[in-house]
This record gives C-alpha cells, sequence and structure tokens, in this order.
C-alpha cells in the first residue's frame, strides 16, 4: 500500500508529538480528503521516516499518532550536482529529476552564457522556491533525505568556494573528454563524494573550461551527441550513480 506523504522539518520533528504545519495539514484535509484513523507517512528530510494516524485534525494543524519507524541509512556516496540555471521552468525539471535519482545537493550557479540573471533578492525567491519544490519531489518519490538546493551564486564563487567532494565532473564536449568508467583512477576502489558541474545552453566558455580543469574537475563525456543542459544533467547523475554503485 503506497501511504500520502508529509514533510515535517527536523527542527519541529518530535516522534512522540509529530504535527503537520498548516499548509501540509490543509492538503491533508482539503485536497487528500483525509479524516482521523487513516494511514500516512510523515519523514524529516534526515533519513527519519514515520507511518502514522491521523489523530485530531484542526485548521491550521493536525496530530498524528505513530505506529512505527522506518529509518533510511544516509546515501554511500555524496552526489552533488553543480547546474548552471536553465531559462524558463528547465530549473524545475533538473530539481525535481535530480532528486528522483538521489542527489544529495543542487548548486544552481549563474555563468557567462547563462540567460538567467538574478539579484540577491531574487536568488533567494528562487532558492526558497527550489527547495520546496525539492520538497514535493521526495515526497512522491519516497526520498527520506532531503537534498539541499543552494543559493545560487556565480560560476567564478562555486570555483572559489568548492564543496568537498573527491571526484569532480564537468561535463565537457572536448576530444579530451571521456565516459565515467575511463576516468575513475582505481576501478576497484569508488570515490568517497562525487560533484557534476553541467553547463548552460551554449556549454561552459572555453575560460570557465579551463579553470575548473584547473581546479581538479575531469572532463566527462556524455556521448557523441549535443544534450541539451537538462538532459545533459540526468544523463550525468544516472550514469554517475550507476558507475559508483550508488
Amino acid at each position: 500500500m503506497t501511504l500520502h506523504r508529509f514533510y515535517i522539518p527536523p527542527e519541529d520533528w518530535n516522534p512522540d508529538h509529530l504535527v503537520l504545519e498548516e499548509a501540509e495539514s490543509r492538503h491533508a484535509s482539503e485536497v487528500l480528503r483525509l479524516r482521523e484513523g487513516d494511514l500516512v507517512s510523515v519523514f524529516n528530510g534526515e533519513g527519519m521516516e514515520i507511518h502514522a494516524r491521523l489523530a485530531r485534525q484542526a485548521k491550521r494543524s493536525t496530530l498524528l499518532t505513530a505506529e512505527s519507524h522506518h529509518p533510511t541509512p544516509p546515501p554511500a556516496i555524496p552526489l552533488l550536482l553543480a547546474q548552471a540555471i536553465p531559462k524558463g521552468k528547465n530549473m524545475d525539471l533538473v530539481l525535481q529529476k535530480a532528486t528522483e535519482l538521489g542527489a544529495t545537493g543542487i548548486l544552481p550557479i549563474l555563468t557567462e552564457r547563462t540567460v538567467v540573471r538574478l539579484d540577491a533578492a531574487e536568488a533567494a525567491d528562487k532558492q526558497d522556491k527550489w527547495q520546496r519544490l525539492v520538497i514535493e519531489a521526495c515526497k512522491q518519490c519516497g526520498q527520506n533525505h532531503l537534498p539541499q538546493v543552494h543559493l545560487p551564486q556565480s560560476f567564478e564563487s562555486l570555483l572559489t568556494h568548492l564543496p568537498q567532494a573527491e571526484l569532480r565532473l564537468i561535463a565537457a564536449l572536448t576530444p579530451e573528454a571521456r565516459p565515467l568508467h575511463a576516468l575513475l583512477p582505481d576501478p576497484s576502489r569508488r570515490p568517497a563524494s562525487a560533484l557534476l558541474l553541467i553547463g548552460p545552453e551554449g556549454d561552459f566558455t572555453p575560460a570557465e573550461l579551463a579553470a575548473a580543469l584547473a581546479h581538479g574537475f575531469l572532463p566527462l563525456s556524455l556521448g557523441p551527441l549535443i544534450l541539451r543542459t537538462e538532459t545533459a544533467a540526468l544523463a550525468a547523475l544516472s550514469i554517475t550513480a550507476y558507475e559508483l554503485d550508488r
């Protein structure tokens, strides 16, 4: 049986007193038409999931009674996606599918050829919107570890403040690009973490590619065809997750 899933943030998570906040409570009662006694699933984005029954419903909150606990271990290999923000709603697609494919974090970046431009307020609004979208994706796919969507930043800022990752990959169309299995230094040993860097429509500039390579990124080939940026992101995540045996 597939249960309806609801998110309770870690700061509000109390297994002995589970409460859905107003938006989640209204969704349960007014959209899903759930009633007291119905069984649901709640998760906190940090690997904890509980099957619980609706105990008391009100307009602004719903109290739940826990029935069974279902902890989920963290991913064996953290997999970060640094994605040049595509135009239109394609970033929404990338975030949804990246969550389904097991990305543990998404870093939206602004490159020289990125069409989208954001000021500080717009960047914060986008981060909030995208984080909510990732929460919804976690509900849909059963992911109990919530990927963090970082504040959009420039390409230069990303390279200056690179997150820890043993394997750094940049999707590239250059002759030097190789498939992932050829880039792994030791096929018998998998890296402890990985970071994927995906360019915008029009790809990275030669200067950006050179800067990434200078910071330890390896040029990753995704095949002979030229992929759209959102397709490249999903292909790279799929290939990396498979090769790293996550």
